[in-house]
């Protein structure tokens, strides 16, 4: 076969296959449409029902309680449910943060705790030079931890995302803290609300165009595959060699 009659590939649908990889790996991480509706809904429901009646109980039921009924849909359906149980957890201890002081305000500082440590985590695991947007999407990609000695290129890439979302939670906090000070609870409700997305959007976005860009991933998994399969091709081998042995043995004494 000369080298015309080879299959050649094509760049673009190369690049378009790692394009597309590269979303349905965030859309899983992430949580997609739906993630971010499970997300949202509860705050919402608190800061709708606290503007209509300032009813601190009733507005952190309805959040607790639309939280409980997402997971159950998710368990109902056969879903994940680590993105419904997040939320779960975090409407759990704004209402305990609120009931507890008896300001509603309260009811939004453990996220906003959450957003301002995971914005460090981004940071710091970064300079650590174990950026942790590789680490979350590591095993999605099947990759693990091989970018970090074998892809220099996906780590670098890695960084530059995990850079993004750390800078832009950062942004979200140096909003959100002063509001909580100065602020009522249904302009910080309502600002909140009002920042889930967008920012959220952006990160996802500027990961998705750093790992588009980047070399593709080191499959480990195809690779333990391929190494388990030659070791057992290798070991039947000798299981083979052993058994033609003692054969060929008798058919010299048989001469």
């Amino acid at each position: 076969m000369t080298s015309l009659d080879k299959p050649t590939e094509d760049p673009q649908a190369k690049a378009d296959d790692a394009r597309a990889v590269t979303e349905a790996a965030l859309f899983e991480a992430f949580g997609g449409v739906r993630g971010m509706v499970e997300t949202v809904l509860p705050g919402l429901l608190f800061v709708t029902i606290f503007t209509i009646d300032k009813d601190l109980h009733w507005s952190a039921i309805a959040a607790l309680a639309v939280s409980l009924v997402l997971v159950v849909v998710r368990l109902a359906m056969r879903d994940t449910v680590k993105h419904a149980f997040s939320g779960v957890f975090g409407v759990a201890f704004g209402v305990v943060f609120a009931m507890m002081t008896g300001n509603a305000k309260d009811f939004y500082l453990p996220g906003m705790l959450y957003t301002l440590g995971l914005a460090l985590a981004y940071i710091v695991s970064t300079l650590a030079g174990v950026p942790l947007i590789g680490l979350i999407l590591g095993p999605v990609f099947k990759e693990n931890l091989s970018w970090r000695t074998r892809n220099p290129g996906r780590k670098k890439a890695y960084a530059k995302a995990s850079w993004a979302w750390g800078l832009i939670l950062l942004a979200k906090c140096a909003i959100l803290f002063p509001l909580y000070w100065w602020a009522d609870t249904t302009q910080l409700g309502w600002v909140l609300i009002a920042l889930k997305i967008p920012p959220f959007l952006l990160a996802v976005w500027l990961t998705w165009l750093f790992l588009a860009k980047a070399p593709a991933p080191i499959d480990v998994f195809a690779e333990m595959e391929a190494e388990e399969k030659a070791e057992q091709e290798r070991e039947a081998q000798l299981e083979g060699e052993r058994g033609e042995a003692p054969s060929g043995g008798r058919h010299r004494r048989g001469a």
